[in-house]
């Protein structure tokens, strides 16, 4: 196993999006998702300027990967899971913010309308692989400070952090399920969602 972190910038639900009991990193982080295999750990740590305030230092969400598709089966996968796929028009947010974004129908895939456009084409299809997860936790806007012993893991500034904490992944496994939570759990909304927005159904369960 392997322990991956990095700082999520713009937590919109979709990069990771952690919705319909299957955390999913489909869009940015192409490196982390080149290189995670199943059973790995990404940790993603809050930045010190969002709209629900500091959040550095703090876990955004882990998951341990349980499964990883090619972008193009990740698109056949989202067919039979329509809630990934996003739409804009949707009186759920968690609908808006669907990372299946790349249709593989034509080619090259043509990019459904969500946050990312044909600029991120590039960069969100070098990453090859789409991650999921049935084991994780998402704090979101509610983001987990982690004890001083695990800091370690935050990774300030672009890019990710892996080989140079591989020690501190089974420390960080125990802290994380010492907390208590249900996997699959969902604890608040995104911090790039407004103060007023909530999660519109159950928060926990897989």
């Amino acid at each position: 196993m392997a322990l991956f972190s990095y700082r999520v910038r713009f937590d919109h639900g979709s990069a990771p999006n952690p919705f319909w009991g299957v955390c999913t990193l489909v869009i940015c982080k192409p490196r982390i998702r080149r290189c995670a295999r199943v059973d790995d750990w990404v940790v993603g740590t809050g930045s010190a300027n969002t709209p629900a305030g500091d959040l550095s230092g703090s876990v955004v969400y882990a998951m341990q990967v349980t499964r990883t598709l090619s972008m193009r089966d990740y698109d056949a996968w989202s067919a039979r899971h329509p809630r990934k796929r996003p739409d804009p028009c949707h009186t759920d947010p968690r609908r808006v913010v669907g990372d299946s974004i790349y249709d593989f129908a034509s080619d090259p895939p043509a990019v459904r309308p969500d946050v990312h456009t044909e600029a991120h084409r590039a960069h969100d299809l070098s990453g090859r692989r789409a991650l999921l997860s049935r084991r994780f936790v998402y704090f979101g806007r509610a983001a987990e400070p982690l004890p001083t012993d695990l800091l370690g893991i935050v990774k300030d500034g672009p890019g990710h952090r892996s080989a140079s904490i591989a020690h501190l992944e089974q420390p960080f496994v125990t802290w994380l399920e010492s907390l208590g939570h249900q996997w699959c759990s969902m604890l608040a909304a995104p911090s790039g969602w407004s103060e007023e927005a909530e999660l519109p159904g159950p928060g926990t369960g897989c």
